[in-house]
C-alpha cells in the first residue's frame, strides 16, 4: 500500500511546481512561514521544513529581516 507523502513535501512541490510554471518569478517575495502554514492548514514547524526543502533545492533564498523570495535559475 503506497503511503502518502509527508505534507512538508507536498508543500514543497506545490510551491516549487508554481516557480516552474512562472507563476511565482525569480524575486518574488513568498508568503512568512506563519502564513503557509495558515494557508496549507498545517503546523508551523511542516511549513519550515517545506521552505527549508526548497531552501535546499536552491530555488528560494533568504534576506535576514526582509523574507524569503524566489531564486534566480542558476547561471543567472
Amino acid at each position: 500500500m503506497p503511503t502518502a507523502e509527508a505534507p512538508f513535501r507536498l508543500i514543497a512541490n506545490d510551491i516549487a511546481a508554481r516557480i516552474r510554471s512562472g507563476e511565482l518569478k525569480p524575486g518574488d517575495k513568498l508568503p512568512s512561514t506563519r502564513e503557509l502554514a495558515e494557508t496549507y492548514g498545517v503546523h508551523i514547524n511542516t511549513a519550515y521544513r517545506a521552505m527549508s526543502l526548497l531552501h535546499d533545492r536552491e530555488l528560494i533564498t533568504g534576506q535576514p529581516g526582509r523574507g524569503t523570495y524566489v531564486a534566480e535559475p542558476p547561471g543567472h
